[in-house]
């Protein structure tokens, strides 16, 4: 748990007030839920192959604990070292622990959400480590001193112009840049760090129980590097990385890159068993795996136990209206859109996130796109429920009085069509707060001219229609 308490209502309002965010958010969005939809329209067998993955992950998460000391059990027999630990302190303390015993004071890492979870860069920061990101996204949001905003896309918000801008003072390029050049000045500083780096900092996309083989996917050259140019490995994963056996990641593989950027398959994906063995060319001396619990296993025994089965594809997010209105940093969590809505309260507490619950439209958009048919939307409504037990909200009464009498009922009925034929005059500086407000992303409904249903419904029974 946790004594932070964040406002996603309050951050909203401010994210959807920036212009240049919700353009920025909306084109990215976009281009990947097009190319999700291409792949996915090309690949006749992907149906089936939702319910195979959504089948394989019910199987891990059902014995996730038997799951990941069979994976630990195999990642030491093929010469690495591992390591437990029951929650982000620990983790982050292990990991840092590691970094000081090898006296290194320079690191290099790839995307992670999991470092991110457990806020490693500051933990290595304070041991005396200076860690740099070396997916162009998130070096992008280190230097602006930020955190992502999208799981696979970490400065989707962000414009060239503002990337631009922040090279031009860190990295003293000339201002302005195109894309090209930005990506040029990006390489030509990384690659010093690469060579410089003594500890190289991964986290996991998938981890085989059957071999204790880390399978990293990429489309950047950094993930390799990461892996194969320091003489010391830290991989960093949740325990709801595994899958069963080393013949279930051709069909992973085909879920989570479709999904995520409508890819066949991504430019890279890095196996690894165990570290560099004699007379082998690439691979860490030394590689640490440590593998976060972090309330992962109270969640398996639990009702939310498929949020587990998430593989990070982000295509929740790209699919969420509510996401592509505010973006990820409105979330106040590591885990942003539909997926982060129900996990941040869950690994950090209901009072660490009381509004994300209520950050969802219940269209099932999330629900439609996901790999694995997380049933997202019902997640929600099970969230509001949870939070709402033993309070009596006056709105939930009166919905509740309105809905048990009939005139009542319909009385409200017939006031909110005559509200919704005329909320252009409503808005029209009369009533401002909070309907104005909920109309800033959004529009009201307008109903059909004509009599509503229940006239409708009414004259059919007496026989006029």
């Amino acid at each position: 748990m946790n004594d932070r308490h964040n406002n996603f209502r309050k951050a909203s309002v401010s994210a959807v007030a920036d212009e240049v965010l919700g353009a920025a958010v909306r084109k990215t969005a976009e281009l990947f839920v097009s190319m999700r939809a291409a792949s996915i329209a090309e690949f006749a067998g992907f149906e089936d192959l939702r319910d195979w993955g959504r089948s394989r992950k019910l199987e891990v998460s059902g014995r996730l604990e038997e799951f990941a000391l069979e994976f630990a059990n195999r990642v030491e027999a093929a010469g690495a070292i591992v390591h437990f630990a029951h929650d982000a302190a620990e983790a982050a303390d292990i990991a840092a622990g590691i970094a000081v015993k090898q006296g290194a004071c320079t690191a290099v890492k790839s995307k992670s959400m999991t470092a991110e979870e457990i806020s490693l860069n500051e933990v290595m920061m304070q041991a005396g480590v200076t860690v740099t990101e070396t997916d162009l996204g998130e070096y992008i949001i280190q230097l602006a001193g930020e955190k992502p905003s999208h799981i696979i896309a970490p400065a989707i918000h962000k414009d060239r112009n503002q990337v631009a801008q922040l090279f031009h003072r860190f990295l003293g390029t000339a201002p302005g840049l195109d894309v090209d050049s930005l990506v040029r000045a990006a390489r030509k500083t990384l690659r010093d760090r690469f060579l410089a780096a003594e500890i190289g900092i991964t986290g996991a996309n998938f981890a085989v129980a059957e071999t204790g083989t880390l399978v990293l996917v990429t489309n950047e050259g950094n993930g390799r590097m990461t892996t194969t140019l320091p003489p010391v490995q830290i991989a960093i994963m949740g325990i709801d990385k595994i899958i069963p056996k080393i013949s279930d990641l051709p069909g992973f593989l085909t879920l989570l890159t479709r999904s995520a950027t409508g890819q066949t398959i991504s430019s890279y994906v890095t196996i690894i068993t165990g570290p560099r063995k004699p007379g082998e060319e690439e691979g860490p001396e030394v590689l640490h795996v440590v593998l976060l619990d972090n309330g992962r296993s109270p969640l398996a025994r639990g009702p939310f136990r498929e949020i587990l089965h998430c593989l990070h594809c982000g295509a929740c997010l790209n699919h969420c209206p509510v996401y592509r209105a505010v973006g990820g940093h409105a979330y106040e969590s590591v885990y942003t859109g539909p997926m982060g809505d129900v996990l941040s309260p869950l690994l950090w507490g209901m009072k660490a996130y009381p509004d994300l619950p209520d950050a969802c439209t219940l269209c099932g958009r999330c629900a439609e796109a996901c790999p694995v048919r997380i049933p997202l939307p019902e997640y929600h409504r099970k969230l509001r429920i949870l939070r709402a037990e033993g309070q009596t909200p006056w709105t939930a009464g009166a919905s509740g009085a309105i809905g048990a009498n009939p005139l009542l009922y319909r009385a409200n009925l017939g006031l909110l069509r005559q509200i919704l034929a005329h909320h252009k005059w409503l808005l029209n500086g009369r009533t401002g707060g909070a309907l104005e407000a909920w109309t800033t992303c959004r529009e009201l409904p307008r109903p059909k001219a004509g009599p509503g249903f229940r006239a409708w419904w009414g004259d059919r029974e007496r026989g006029r229609l």
